[in-house]
């Protein structure tokens, strides 16, 4: 068969091709939504334990090792990344994880206004912490400490589909210092398929950052997918809600 006698084939396979991206990345907004829901709850569970009978930090590497023990195929339960879990649950004890949906494409969410300066209060709505993969959220929680300015990393994170080496660019940068402030409401939409983000994600089975792996400027990429990272996102100067 001739392309000739099918002009509008070309847009077929487009059409067809678009269909199976977006449907990629709703799969893996799904998983990496449970994978967050699943380490957040971890978290609630070992804080209620340590708070009720008093479990020490000497808890954290016996469920590493028996862990490793009982599910040796289970991926991301390292002494390094279970002390994580418990961060990332005493960082956001009130995102109330285990009842929120999974993120859809579009979801509107109330923040507080975003700025460089620190607030008395930072909303971070269970759909926003839910779409941050859980690499992105590693680094976060290690290089951020205001969380004005971590949600605002976030939200530049999800709406640029920033990969976690880029995003480490922009803290190193301090790139919410040259920003405006965000509007109060957002809209919280996937990121692109064919975003450093979501082209990242897809390629770890786990969706995590590996367990063993400190959050540093290797974290994840190579300099060669860095480049590719900087020439897909455009490497402008990001000015976010500016």
């Amino acid at each position: 068969m001739q392309a000739s006698d099918m002009p509008q084939y070309a847009e077929l396979l487009g059409e067809i091709k678009q269909r199976i991206r977006h449907a990629q990345t709703r799969a893996w907004m799904a998983v990496s939504a449970e994978l967050i829901r699943l380490y957040w709850r971890i978290g609630q569970v070992i804080d209620s334990r340590q708070q009720q009978e008093g479990y020490g930090t000497a808890v954290i590497p016996r469920l590493a090792r028996d862990l490793h023990n009982e599910l040796p195929e289970e991926k991301g339960f390292s002494e390094r990344n279970i002390k994580r879990m418990l961060a990332f649950y005493r960082l956001y004890p009130h995102a109330a994880l285990e009842s929120e949906l999974v993120p859809q494409a579009v979801a509107q969410a109330e923040l507080h206004p975003a700025s460089s300066a620190a607030l008395p209060v930072v909303d971070f709505p269970a759909p926003l912490l839910l779409a941050i993969p859980w690499g992105h959220h590693a680094v976060l929680m290690e290089k951020v400490r205001d969380a004005a300015a971590r949600q605002w990393y976030m939200r530049a994170a999800l709406d640029n589909g920033w990969s976690r080496y880029l995003l480490l660019e922009h803290i190193d940068s301090a790139s919410h210092q040259r920003a405006g402030r965000a509007a109060n409401n957002f809209l919280l939409r996937l990121p692109a398929p064919d975003s450093a983000m979501v082209q990242q994600t897809l390629k770890d089975p786990y969706i995590q950052l590996r367990a063993d792996a400190r959050p540093t400027r290797r974290i994840g990429v190579q300099p060669a997918q860095h480049r590719a990272d900087r020439a897909r996102a455009g490497w402008r100067q990001h000015t976010y809600g500016g």
